[in-house]
C-alpha cells in the first residue's frame, strides 16, 4: 500500500502499481512460431474439401476391382493435398496484392506482417513441386495411362492456381464453377482412374452430392467477404446475387445432398442413409448464416464437410457393390 504523509500520497509507493498496470496494457498475444506460420498460411482446415474427393474415388475403385493399391492411394492423397495447400498460398498472394485482404479476414499472414509475399509464394512453388512429384510416383505405380493421369493432376493443377493466380476465376464470378469442378468430379475421377487403371462416367454422379457440399464452404467464405471483395474490385457470385440470394443458393448447396442420400438410400442401399446423421450441424450451419453469424462460418461448413465426406465414403464402401448404381 502506498504511505500517505499529511494527506500526500509519496509517487515511489505508486511506481510497482503503475509498471503493474503498464505491464497489463502491454500485454499482447505472442507471435506464433515460424513453422505455425506456415502452418496456418497453408489454411489446413479447408484440406477436406480435396480429401473426401480422394476418399470416395478410392472407395468407388474398391468397389470396382476389390483391391486396394496402397502406394497409389497415398501418393493420390499426397498429389491432391500438395496441389490444395499451394493453391491456398496462391489465393493469400494475390488476394493481399489486390487488396482483398484485411484486418478482418481470416487469412493475416501477409496483412499481419507474419509472412513476405515472397516466402508464401516460395511455400507455394515447393508445394507445387511435391505435387508433381507425387504425380510422378503415380505415373510409377498406377495401372492408368500417363496421359489420362496428366490430364487429370494438371487439369486440377491448373485451376487451383488460376482461381486467384493468373487471369484471376475467382475476381470475374468464375471461381464457384472452378471449385465444384476441381473438389468434385475431378478428384473423385483422379483417385478412381489412378487405381483401376481406366475413364469411367458414373464416379461423376456419385461426386456430385460431395461437390456441393463443398461448394458451400467457399459459397460461406465469399459471402462473409462480399464488401471487402466489392471495395477491391472483385465480382464473385456472392456479389452478383446480394445477402438473400446468396443465402438461398447456401441452403440448396447444403440440403440437396440430403435428398439425394435419402433417395439413393431408398432405391439403392440403406448405408446411403448415414450422411443423414450430420443433418442437425447443416440446419445450425443455415441458422448461423441466416442470423448474419458469418465470422467462422466457412470453417465450421468444412468441419460438416469432412464428417458429411467420410459418412458418404464410409456408406458407398460398406454397400454392397451389386446394389450400388453403376456397378
Amino acid at each position: 500500500m502506498a504511505k500517505q504523509t499529511n494527506g500526500v500520497v509519496h509517487i515511489e509507493d505508486v511506481k510497482p502499481c503503475l509498471k503493474k498496470h503498464d505491464n497489463t496494457l502491454n500485454n499482447k498475444p505472442s507471435r506464433p512460431s515460424r513453422f505455425a506460420t506456415y502452418v496456418i498460411a497453408l489454411r489446413p482446415w479447408s484440406f477436406s474439401a480435396s480429401l473426401t474427393p480422394v476418399l470416395l474415388g478410392t472407395a468407388l475403385a474398391y468397389k470396382t476391382t476389390g483391391t486396394l493399391n496402397l502406394p497409389v492411394f497415398l501418393a493420390s492423397i499426397g498429389a491432391v493435398l500438395f496441389v490444395h495447400g499451394a493453391g491456398n498460398l496462391v489465393n493469400t498472394y494475390y488476394d493481399f496484392l489486390k487488396g482483398v485482404d484485411s484486418k478482418k479476414s481470416d487469412d493475416r499472414t501477409l496483412v499481419d506482417g507474419y509472412l513476405s509475399p515472397n516466402a508464401v509464394g516460395s511455400f507455394g512453388a515447393v508445394l507445387y513441386f511435391l505435387g508433381c512429384v507425387s504425380f510422378l510416383v503415380l505415373v510409377l505405380t498406377s495401372p492408368a495411362k500417363m496421359e489420362h493421369i496428366a490430364l487429370l493432376y494438371f487439369g486440377g493443377l491448373s485451376g487451383s492456381f488460376l482461381y486467384t493466380g493468373g487471369i484471376g476465376l475467382k475476381y470475374v464470378a468464375l471461381g464457384d464453377l472452378v471449385i465444384l469442378i476441381t473438389f468434385g468430379p475431378l478428384a473423385v475421377m483422379f483417385a478412381y482412374v489412378c487405381q483401376v487403371g481406366h475413364l469411367a462416367l458414373f464416379p461423376l454422379w456419385y461426386a456430385i452430392p460431395l461437390a456441393m457440399n463443398t461448394e458451400a464452404i467457399l459459397h460461406s467464405n465469399n459471402t462473409r467477404d462480399m464488401e471487402a471483395d466489392r471495395k477491391a474490385g472483385a465480382v464473385t457470385l456472392a456479389i452478383c446475387l446480394g445477402q438473400t440470394g446468396s443465402y438461398t443458393i447456401y441452403v440448396c448447396l447444403l440440403f440437396v445432398p440430403y435428398l439425394i442420400f435419402a433417395v439413393m438410400g431408398v432405391n439403392f442401399a440403406p448405408t446411403f442413409f448415414l450422411p443423414l446423421v450430420t443433418l442437425p450441424l447443416a440446419f445450425n450451419l443455415e441458422k448461423c448464416f441466416r442470423r448474419n453469424e458469418m465470422d467462422k462460418l466457412p470453417q465450421n461448413t468444412a468441419k460438416l464437410n469432412l464428417a458429411f465426406g467420410l459418412l458418404y465414403v464410409a456408406g458407398c464402401f460398406t454397400a454392397r457393390a451389386n446394389v450400388l448404381p453403376g456397378f
